[in-house]
């Protein structure tokens, strides 16, 4: 993976990755890579994370089901964020919203609005808790 020199990990070994819908352009998530997450992705084809909060490597769609098939991996100038474009299978969102940005704030910045409808509860996705 020679591209990697060309990328600017954070000091703790991470980049910002955020997740774009391939065919439409919506941006679908932002997740974490290590080199480790990132070399993953490249070679199965589907979305690998760092999780901070749970300090783990994890897949998208491990619980779920819902993956994410990579088309193109990108990198900024800076080589300090990737974009990743995917073909979303089901929702990206572990609220069971096709984005994780599914919540606009209004023009007087007093509100904000559900902007999509849900795919499925995430009882639905994750069973019950």
């Amino acid at each position: 993976m020679e591209f990697v020199k060309h990328l600017k990990f954070n000091s703790d070994g991470l980049i910002p990755a955020i997740v774009q819908d391939a065919f439409n352009g919506r941006v679908l998530m932002m997740a974490w890579m290590n080199e480790s997450a990132l070399e993953k992705t490249v070679q199965t084809g589907k979305t690998h994370f760092w999780s901070r909060s749970r300090q783990k490597f994890w897949m998208k769609g491990e619980s779920s089901g819902h993956t994410q098939n990579v088309k193109d991996i990108a990198y900024d100038c800076d080589g300090d964020t990737l974009l990743v474009q995917v073909e979303q299978d089901g929702a990206a969102c572990h609220e069971g919203y096709r984005s994780c940005f599914f919540t606009s704030v209004d023009e007087d910045g007093a509100h904000s609005k559900i902007t999509e409808p849900m795919l499925k509860t995430p009882e639905e996705i994750y069973g019950k808790k």
